[in-house]
């Protein structure tokens, strides 16, 4: 595997995005785009480029707007941008995967969402239908639209208070928090992510993961949710692109699986043709560090195998 690292220009028009790709020693076959998830960064997925670019996938990747060393110059850190800032995040995705279908002529694209980077994901596929040859969608969640709403209220109220910039220690206690608690006594602020000790504290020593998340974020994420989970909207995805739904069983993300399963009859329901989910037992948040690690790799891989074209 070769790891070769750039910058690209955000849709934001001020920041540089940190950008990865992983490439097989041989011809690869088949690329895959990851979009991670919230206060984290892309360089934490390389073990998966690694299982990936052994068995002929080239992966891709990179930091989001605000995160890892996708941030500009006194920028605040966890921060999208202004109201509307999601689409800036959704087309740096859509950047990205041009990126490596250049650098792959010919080659299928597939794109992987994480928790955040799930919910960028499915506002993906309903803006630019047609352009993947499959998603997977991996700790999403579904919540009901009136929590939803509630959550936007309450985020702009925030915003008003402590200004767009700044962590609402409401809305941090209220979001995260409560994952924790469904797995109290907690030893650390982040046992919701994992069943793994070792990931967790690896995760808590990562200087480009964790901190609290701007109320701006929030904001601009509870407004992608509501986008993305209106019927008529879900109604625009291309529905010949497969989809495969990985989630822990045990994940507050996806309501222990609750939210996993309401996100896949969403998908059936708007007529995509090709809608799998599996969910890990045991599991929480964060599944490819969890002990089932290596097999969500195998069970990513033979997905993969089997959605290239000709298969």
């Amino acid at each position: 595997m070769v790891r070769s690292e750039f910058v690209f220009p955000s849709a934001d028009g001020k920041t540089g995005i940190h950008a990865v790709d992983w490439t097989p020693e041989t011809a690869p076959r088949g690329v895959l785009v990851i979009s991670h998830g919230v206060s984290e960064h892309i360089l934490r997925y390389e073990p998966l480029a690694s299982y990936l670019t052994e068995r002929g996938f080239a992966v891709a990747g990179h930091d989001h707007l605000g995160h890892g060393t996708s941030v500009a110059a006194g920028a605040p850190r966890l921060y999208f941008g202004p109201r509307g800032s999601w689409d800036w995040v959704v087309q740096d995705l859509y950047t990205r995967r041009n990126l490596a279908g250049e650098r792959y002529p010919g080659l299928p694209v597939f794109l992987l969402g994480h928790s955040m980077g799930s919910f960028l994901a499915r506002t993906y596929l309903i803006r630019y239908p047609g352009t993947l040859a499959g998603a997977i969608l991996m700790g999403t969640g579904q919540m009901a639209p009136a929590v939803v709403a509630a959550g936007r209220v309450l985020a702009a109220r925030e915003a008003k208070k402590v200004g767009d910039t700044h962590p609402s220690p409401l809305v941090n206690k209220l979001a995260f928090e409560a994952y924790n608690q469904k797995f109290a006594p907690n030893r650390t602020a982040y046992d919701w992510l994992s069943v793994n000790q070792e990931n967790v504290d690896n995760y808590l020593a990562d200087p480009l993961c964790g901190g609290d998340p701007t109320i701006g974020l929030f904001r601009e994420m509870l407004g992608g949710i509501a986008y993305i989970e209106k019927a008529e909207n879900l109604k625009r995805m291309n529905r010949n692109t497969p989809i495969l739904f990985l989630s822990g069983a045990e994940d507050p993300v996806g309501d222990m699986g609750k939210g996993v399963r309401r996100a896949y009859r969403s998908f059936c329901r708007s007529g995509v043709r090709d809608v799998e989910m599996k969910l890990y037992p045991g599991a929480r948040h964060e599944i490819l560090n969890e002990a089932q690690g290596e097999t969500v790799c195998a069970d990513i891989c033979r997905w993969l195998e089997a959605k290239l074209p000709g298969r």
